[in-house]
């Protein structure tokens, strides 16, 4: 019964939170321009107008493979905030993204394909470290499982500061933020349109938009796990640090401009095997 309502609180909260995030977000990003910028409920009515309009279908397929990325996504936060197995939640995760690659592929557009293989090459980039922090939390923890390492004595931060590290900096890329932002991008400046979704429109567009909502929350969701354990102050703890760590991404995206894939690839690499190979050493040492 409890799994049911954590589910049910994720489909009805989940796309709440992340449209004022994603509000909050376009507000600070225009104060660092000098700008007031929108409202902070515009990407909802963004989201009503897209729902509203017809969908230009390129092929058959493509609504098929848009909708299986947004049901994965959904599926995927689904098994996380019900405390399921946090390789589940990872593989599902990335059988949602070429879900969207497929998407992408099957549409006779030179900037959807090149957007397609730039999220190729950010998968390359980011799923190592999703990985290796997997196998740390089970290290840690002696479970794979969301709602055992939430119970544990201290915060697994402790342990994986590494880890943390090197997930929030592959998190620039999973937030489509500069300069990770090489698939899409939410600037005027891309320089193939909108990438991935040069060829979405309507309704099937929104849908995209609402799994990245989804999406969002629950990479919150993973650095909040992080910081939750036994006390009931972590749960506040975990709020704040995700609310930071967000500002963080943001700041950084109005900051730095847009990298080529190769220096995007290179650096989470480097990341990964410094920050998440040295703390995976440690921890296999201590534990």
């Amino acid at each position: 019964m409890q799994i049911m309502i954590k589910v049910v609180l994720f489909l009805i909260l989940a796309p709440v939170l992340g449209g004022l995030l994603s509000g909050f977000d376009r507000k600070i990003g225009a104060r660092f321009q000098g700008r007031q910028g929108p409202p902070l409920l515009q990407p909802f009515y963004d989201l009503h107008k897209l729902f509203s309009k017809q969908s230009v279908v390129v092929n058959g397929v493509q609504d098929f493979l848009v909708g299986g990325f947004f049901v994965f996504v959904i599926f995927t936060g689904c098994i996380f905030f019900a405390g399921g197995d946090l390789l589940l939640v990872f593989f599902a995760l990335t059988l949602a993204e070429v879900f969207l690659i497929m998407s992408a592929s099957s549409a006779n557009s030179p900037y959807s394909a090149m957007g397609a293989q730039r999220e190729l090459v950010q998968m390359m980039a980011y799923e190592p470290m999703m990985l290796l922090a997997a196998i740390g939390f089970y290290i840690a923890t002696g479970s794979f499982n969301v709602s055992e390492i939430v119970h544990t004595a201290t915060p697994v931060i402790a342990v994986l500061p590494g880890m943390f590290f090197g997930f929030l900096y592959i998190l620039t890329i999973k937030l489509r933020k500069s300069p990770f932002d090489i698939s899409t991008s939410h600037h005027a400046h891309q320089e193939m349109v909108k990438g991935l979704t040069t060829e979405l429109s309507g309704n099937v567009l929104a849908l995209v938009e609402l799994a990245g909502w989804y999406e969002d929350v629950l990479l919150l969701g993973f650095v909040g796990l992080f910081i939750i354990n036994l006390e009931w102050w972590s749960i506040l703890a975990a709020v704040a640090v995700c609310i930071l760590c967000y500002f963080l991404e943001i700041f950084v995206d109005n900051l730095f401009p847009r990298v080529k894939w190769d220096k995007m690839l290179g650096s989470t690499w480097l990341v990964t095997l410094v920050a998440g190979g040295i703390n995976l050493l440690v921890l296999t040492l201590v534990y």
